[in-house]
């Protein structure tokens, strides 16, 4: 079976690639310029993506796609219509590669989405799922729903098989954003005001996402799913913490602090989203894909983590 990746030299990209060539599988790696680099992997670059990319060569006789491209969170948008920009990539540029996958003779096509289409927080007594109403409230979201919806027509026009993954934030060694700050601030000690917070939030280590995103490939009941991933271990913010500072061997300093306080300071900073992530809860049900297709995350959050913390403890040691 052959295997096409777009977004190959991404977080994601990288570690799925790599585990598809330890377990045999052909792989054709889709990248956007030069400068990504994946060991053993016939790469192709493609440019920019959108409704006129041409992804023949990528395509070339390819059994499955997974999708992994995409225009993701900017924290400094400048364009004058940032959600004409997000479609731009995450609706047309998906689409245009659907058509193409079919047109090529692709069978399946595992979309790899985001849990933000089901929306921006739980409360701490309930999880996501598959049959929550969809509740996008940014334009990243938004785009990607869109182009979730839009696949379903294809699939009903070409009979391309699709598989709609969401996962929620991904963790793993070399990770970036918010959760790579995270581990810079555990390493320099700083306090942190958050011991008093009782929240739950799900994740997923890349690895976990890795082997969900094969079985949803090749298992045959994956077909026409849409499917949330988990670790199916939600935690703490404080847990978190606690978790990553002893695995780096630097203990988190954690303090205690009214969480209303921390919103307040949020509002009056206009870091609400920001501060909101660190208090709420964002848990997600990933009870769908263990039933239908057996799927068993390979590795535990702890174990997860450990990984993370120690590539970021060996990388802080040499700088």
């Amino acid at each position: 079976m052959k295997f096409m990746i777009s977004g190959a030299g991404g977080f994601v990209g990288k570690a799925l690639c790599a585990e598809l060539l330890r377990r045999g599988q052909s792989v054709s790696a889709a990248v956007r310029s030069g400068n990504s680099l994946i060991e053993n992997v016939q790469v192709i670059i493609i440019g920019a993506i959108d409704g006129e990319t041409n992804w023949a060569d990528a395509l070339c006789d390819v059994d499955v796609v997974i999708h992994l491209a995409a225009r993701v969170h900017v924290m400094r948008e400048n364009t004058t219509d940032p959600l004409a920009e997000f479609l731009h990539v995450n609706l047309h540029g998906t689409l245009n590669l659907a058509r193409q996958a079919a047109s090529s003779g692709v069978k399946r096509f595992v979309y790899v989405s985001s849990i933000k289409v089901n929306g921006e927080q739980t409360s701490a007594t309930r999880s996501f799922t598959e049959l929550d109403e969809p509740s996008p409230h940014d334009f990243y979201s938004i785009s990607k729903w869109q182009a979730e919806q839009a696949l379903w027509c294809i699939a009903q026009e070409t009979g391309l098989e699709i598989v709609v993954v969401r996962p929620p934030l991904v963790y793993g060694p070399g990770v970036k954003g918010n959760f790579a700050q995270m581990l810079a601030v555990i390493a320099k000690r700083i306090p942190l005001p958050l011991a008093s917070v009782d929240n739950r939030r799900s994740l997923i280590y890349v690895e976990n996402l890795v082997d969900a995103l094969i079985s949803c490939a090749t298992h045959p009941a994956a077909v026409g799913q849409t499917y949330l991933v988990s670790d199916g271990e939600d935690i703490s913010t404080p847990d978190l913490l606690r978790q990553l500072g002893d695995a780096m061997e630097c203990p988190a300093h954690i303090l205690p602090f009214p969480p209303s306080w921390l919103r307040m300071l949020g509002k009056l900073s206009c870091k609400s989203d920001q501060v909101e992530r660190l208090l709420g809860s964002f848990q997600v049900d990933s009870g769908k894909i263990r039933r239908d297709l057996n799927w068993v995350p390979p590795y535990t959050l702890r174990q997860g983590l450990q990984a993370t913390a120690e590539l970021h403890r060996r990388v802080g040691k040499k700088s």
